[in-house]
């Protein structure tokens, strides 16, 4: 596992074909198989290769990674309570190593739509580890007596979803929004004196400043890393140690916490053990809420990447008041235009991270009794959430808010030209009076002050006082 967003990539490929290269025979319960002769795989997994043709969309790379993890400290953990004898955990040990150096998935090639406990992916990364230690250290290896010992699928694979989860969320995700947000609070404090009208409805409103307005967007990305870290203890809370129904039934007394402990040292994160093993194995409760979370996220990401859209329009007709970072031509037939194509493909990522999120929803709507069946669609959206909100962050900050510049003076010409500017005299001539200004300066086409000071509702050191439009957006009455 490491510290990259690697559980974005859903690769697509073929399934590997038993028809066109030399086979061998495997064997399960079931009876033999033939299996592709180089590959790591045994029967299991091929069965499942032969049975889901479905998507050919993988699992993230970052959930093998993760199953790797567990199965390399469950190793460690058997043989420590001499489940397993020593040699024979460090044959493990020693596939896991290998394979996780390489990030490869090609010997993982079970499609995501299969059995809904993932257990055919539990067994592919099973007889994958027994195979590739024999190859190894010439130790023999069975994938279920040894490497899923004291495991079941139903343990194994939902604490594989929150240990990626988790993991990509920590040292992905978040300091991806902490880019996105040092980055917001860089041009707030530069904009701190671009005054310009505020807009509600999309309608002229009382000034701001640009600094304001982007020190709200800093907020939303801040926020966003607080929602993350309340669910986060939630997440890294797992059902390791339940085995099949939550029982715990051939688990001995310390494996969850000795193979806990070794992730923990391994991964930088806080893994517990589930507190009721039975709530842990029937739902997955923790990690809709991190999805609801990072839907949270991507709203917020909408609302930034539309006002910049509007901000940035133009350049002769729309606002115009911020020029976004020309990164490519937008038109393949008006030379010269220009798009603001990293907002789009924000707002592109927030559609996909919605639709996981029902996906999610949906998925974990789904534990029936002591088992939840729908656990690899909702791994796979969950981790796609995750990564494409962390790519996008890093784009968004990098490619275009670090490079974002202001038309000072277009924007504190609207600011002056804003009707609304006008409430800043309720508190001198009320209301009513301000509404009858503000009516007549739109129909002459002339500004306020000149207005109030010749219907002598203002002197002109007062009216210069109560429409500086700069002081409007520190509050308050002025006077």
């Amino acid at each position: 596992m490491t510290g990259s967003v690697v559980g974005a990539s859903l690769t697509t490929m073929d399934s590997p074909s038993t028809t066109s290269h030399e086979v061998r025979l495997e064997h399960d319960s079931m009876g033999e198989v033939q299996v592709p002769k180089d590959a790591l795989w045994g029967a299991q997994t091929q069965r499942a290769v032969d049975n889901f043709p479905i998507s050919h969309h993988r699992l993230p790379l970052s959930l093998i990674n993760a199953l790797l993890r567990i199965k390399d400290a469950a190793a460690q953990a058997n043989a420590t309570l001499g489940v397993i004898p020593t040699d024979v955990a460090d044959s493990i040990k020693s596939a896991a190593a290998e394979l996780l150096s390489s990030q490869d998935l090609g010997s993982f090639p079970v499609d995501v739509f299969q059995t809904g406990s993932g257990t055919s992916t539990n067994m592919n990364v099973n007889e994958v580890l027994a195979r590739k230690a024999l190859l190894i250290t010439g130790q023999e290896v069975r994938p279920n007596d040894h490497v899923n010992a004291s495991q079941s699928s139903n343990d194994v694979f939902p604490t594989a979803i929150h240990l990626a989860a988790a993991y990509e969320t920590t040292f992905a995700l978040i300091p991806a929004l902490k880019v996105l947000g040092d980055a917001f609070e860089e041009r707030s404090q530069a904009f701190a004196n671009v005054v310009k009208s505020g807009r509600t409805h999309l309608m002229d409103a009382t000034p701001v400043t640009l600094g304001q307005e982007f020190s709200g967007y800093g907020a939303i990305a801040r926020y966003g890393i607080e929602r993350l870290e309340s669910v986060l203890p939630r997440v890294q809370e797992v059902p390791l140690g339940g085995t099949a129904v939550g029982t715990g039934l051939n688990a001995p007394p310390g494996f969850a916490t000795i193979t806990l402990s070794e992730l923990n040292q391994k991964t930088g994160l806080s893994l517990h053990e589930a507190r009721n093993h039975f709530e842990a194995h029937g739902g997955r409760d923790s990690l809709v809420e991190l999805s609801g979370a990072l839907k949270s996220i991507a709203v917020g990401l909408y609302k930034v990447a539309n006002d910049l859209r509007l901000l940035s329009s133009g350049p002769m007709c729309g606002l115009g008041e911020i020029h976004l970072p020309d990164l490519q031509p937008g038109s393949s037939i008006m030379p010269g235009k220009v798009n603001p194509v990293v907002p789009e493909a924000v707002c592109q990522v927030v559609a996909q991270v919605i639709g996981n999120d029902a996906t999610v929803s949906f998925a974990g709507a789904a534990g029936t009794l002591e088992l939840n069946v729908m656990l690899p669609v909702l791994a796979m959206n969950l981790l796609d959430s995750i990564s494409l909100l962390a790519s996008v962050s890093v784009a968004l900050a990098t490619k275009c808010i670090a490079g974002i510049t202001a038309d000072e003076e277009r924007c504190r010409n609207y600011a002056l030209s804003s009707p609304s500017v006008g409430t800043a005299l309720n508190p001198y001539i009320g209301y009513e009076a301000a509404a009858k200004v503000i009516k007549r300066a739109i129909a002459e086409g002339r500004d306020l002050k000149s207005i109030v000071v010749d219907e002598g509702l203002l002197t002109p050191a007062e009216a210069e006082v109560a429409l500086d439009v700069q002081a409007m957006t520190r509050g308050g009455i002025l006077r």
